[in-house]
């Protein structure tokens, strides 16, 4: 029965999220939406999440010059 009773509150609910979501997700600290009623389909979107954020990182090797690279060299 309390179930029953909380339905009543489910647009309250989703305002809150909803308001949540805005207020806290920066573009430094995004938030995602998981679905998680698909396992695969789940899987994907944070694969996806993470592959997008590492290549916003823009990673690269140091630039070495020659005489360091002599050194690494066996």
């Amino acid at each position: 029965m309390d179930d029953i009773k909380e339905r009543k509150f489910w647009d309250d609910y989703q305002e809150a999220y909803e308001e949540m979501l805005q207020n806290t997700a920066t573009k430094r600290a995004p938030w995602f939406v998981v679905p998680a009623d698909n396992k695969w389909y789940g899987r994907l979107v944070v694969a996806s999440a993470i592959i997008e954020a590492l290549d916003g990182l823009n990673l690269a090797y140091p630039d070495m010059d020659k005489e360091n690279r002599k050194s690494w060299r066996r």
